[in-house]
């Protein structure tokens, strides 16, 4: 999955719009004019399409961790720092924060979209690259994630 249909799938389930997102990234330090969203929502091949790179949707879903959960005092944003490699495991886990989800939540949450996955799939998809029980995130599986977060009502 691309970081644009992320970003779009995102804003959909929350309905913001290109000014309420551009708040998000300010929270995360990452200031962004509404147009330039825009432009980074508009479908591949759109008039005035623009890419969002890696850093940009990492302190896009770092912002909605703060939009949603409120500003951290222990782990204040770090702008300075490179973001660490960015992958299903990792956006999977942010967007899991950013919207206080438990393992019951994850499991209704797949089940929406139709896709099996047991207690144990799941656990191993947050675990650290390394350990003998990772597990990948493919892009299906996030995908399957986003199309559950459409039918809950967030606010």
């Amino acid at each position: 999955m691309n970081n644009n249909e992320l970003l779009r799938s995102v804003t959909q389930v929350l309905k913001l719009n290109a000014a309420m997102t551009a708040d998000i990234f300010k929270l995360a330090q990452h200031p962004i004019d509404p147009t330039s969203i825009a432009n980074m929502l508009k479908e591949e091949g759109e008039s005035g399409f623009s890419i969002c790179d890696e850093r940009c949707i990492t302190q896009f879903l770092d912002g909605l961790i703060a939009f949603r959960r409120g500003q951290s005092e222990k782990n204040p944003p770090q702008t300075n720092m490179a973001p660490p490699e960015l992958s299903n495991n990792l956006i999977l886990k942010k967007l899991r924060i950013a919207f206080d989800l438990k393992e019951d939540d994850l499991l209704e949450l797949m089940s929406f979209a139709d896709y099996e996955v047991t207690k144990n799939e799941l656990s191993a998809t947050f675990r650290k690259p390394g350990h003998k029980h990772y597990r990948t995130c493919s892009d299906d599986f996030l995908m399957a994630f986003l199309i559950g977060l459409s039918y809950r009502q967030w606010s």
